[in-house]
């Protein structure tokens, strides 16, 4: 008898536990399906006294206008440079900065990684008119490059996370390959890349969900049309938009904006807990 009841309150608690998380993911879930459900709607039933959930006539026209009268694949493209290029380079050098701290000795390494780490502690706001003028006269302002040149150096924050997972490799492996007559280049290569995939995958995602989302930069940096990131071409939108005539078609280029993340997270989601797995071990 205890042990039914046992089982009873255990079902009892799995059941509550759901359907507080699905309560959770439809609550985060609504302003999106708004978002989205508001790119269908006219003006007049976007601003309407008495607000409707659904469209009345789904107006799918919004999502034409923004693809054809406005620069947005110029936008899209502009920040594919920018992730291609951040991306591609700032992780082989964040990687290789990981590898050292990990792996490799050399004088003052605690302290060259305290002042790595510090790093992260200070906010973008307090280097950000030093860097504007730096940028200024090399005659770099209203070009992508103020947005790339920062990236290339590595990501602070995925240095750390690499460090953690490479301390993590057994040692042996790679005094073996020492003993083989491997050089460090091709240890790193051969060795500890093939053993930090699931932490290089899901660390580049948040970086690119990051560099996708960034506004705050491109906003300073980027005033032309033709090097507006897809973040800056919205916000324009957004103050031609969002108070004034159609609001629907603000709201249908953000949800386009969005659709390559939700992608991202559908076919990569298994990097993303691997993450969480992984920041969580302890050795």
């Amino acid at each position: 008898m205890h042990e039914k009841s046992e089982k009873f309150v255990l079902k009892s608690f799995h059941i509550g536990a759901t359907l507080l998380v699905l309560l959770g993911a439809m609550t985060m879930l609504l302003p999106y399906i708004w978002m989205a459900l508001t790119a269908l709607k006219t003006p007049s039933e976007a601003f309407s006294m008495v607000p409707t959930f659904l469209p009345e006539a789904p107006q799918f026209h919004n999502f034409r206008r923004v693809l054809t009268e406005f620069p947005f694949w110029r936008a899209v493209s502009n920040t594919m440079i920018v992730e291609l290029s951040v991306i591609s380079v700032g992780t082989i050098v964040s990687a290789l900065a990981a590898f050292s701290f990990a792996k490799l000795r050399m004088p003052y390494k605690k302290t060259l990684l305290l002042m790595l780490l510090s790093s992260m502690m200070v906010p973008y706001a307090t280097v950000m008119l030093p860097q504007y003028r730096a940028f200024q006269a090399l005659g770099m302002v209203d070009t992508l490059w103020p947005i790339i040149l920062p990236g290339l150096f590595g990501n602070a924050a995925m240095m750390f996370f690499l460090i953690q997972y490479m301390r993590g490799i057994p040692d042996v492996l790679i005094e073996s390959a020492k003993i083989d007559g491997a050089s460090y280049l091709g240890i790193f290569v051969r060795i500890i890349i093939p053993l930090s995939k699931p932490a290089l995958a899901a660390q580049v995602i948040f970086w690119f969900v990051g560099i996708w989302n960034d506004y705050f930069a491109p906003s300073i940096y980027l005033t032309s049309p033709r090097v507006q990131t897809l973040q800056v071409l919205i916000a324009s939108l957004n103050s031609t938009y969002a108070s004034g005539t159609n609001f629907p078609l603000l709201m249908a280029a953000a949800t386009l904006s969005s659709i390559p993340m939700i992608l991202i997270f559908l076919f990569f989601q298994r990097y993303f807990l691997s993450t969480v797995i992984l920041s969580g071990v302890k050795e």
